[in-house]
C-alpha cells in the first residue's frame, strides 16, 4: 500500500511549479474512508505565498469534505527523506490525530514511517493543549 502511494506522490511531484527553488515535492493523503488526495508545491515570486505539497493535499481533501485522515506520503528529490516544514506540520496538527501515519520518502526508494505525534510532539492550538 505505501509503495503505491509513494509512486503516486512521485508522479504528482512532476506537476510542481518550482521556477525559483527547482525543488519539487509531491504528497498523497489517504483519508480514513480510503480516498486519496494529492498535492504538489506551487511557488510564487513573493515567496511567502508559496504553498507546499502537503498543505495542498490537505486543503484539497478538506475542500472535498474530508476531515479524518489515515496517512500522508511526502516525496522529494533529497539525499535522505523529505521533511515537512513547520507550516505544514502545524496544518497537519489541525487535522491529524496523534497516530496518523506520516511516510517521508525520496525519489530513490528511501522511506521512513512516523506517527504524527513522534514527528511533531508539541503543537499550537487555541485550546491551550500543546500536546498532540
Amino acid at each position: 500500500m505505501n509503495e503505491s502511494l509513494i509512486a503516486e506522490a512521485i508522479k504528482v511531484r512532476k506537476r510542481a511549479y518550482t521556477p525559483y527553488s527547482h525543488f519539487s515535492v509531491g504528497a498523497v493523503l489517504m483519508t480514513k474512508s480510503g480516498s486519496t488526495y494529492s498535492g504538489c508545491n506551487i511557488e510564487n515570486t513573493s515567496f511567502g505565498l508559496t504553498s507546499c505539497a502537503e498543505r495542498n493535499a490537505i486543503f484539497a481533501a478538506v475542500t472535498a469534505g474530508e476531515h479524518e485522515f489515515k496517512k500522508i506520503v511526502v516525496v522529494g528529490d533529497t539525499k535522505d527523506v523529505t521533511i515537512p516544514c513547520g507550516a505544514c506540520l502545524q496544518v497537519m496538527a489541525e487535522f491529524f490525530s496523534a497516530n496518523t501515519e506520516v511516510i517521508l520518502a525520496n525519489i530513490n526508494g528511501l522511506s521512513r514511517k512516523y506517527l504524527f505525534k513522534n514527528l511533531f510532539p508539541v503543537r499550537f492550538n487555541l485550546k491551550g493543549d500543546r500536546r498532540v
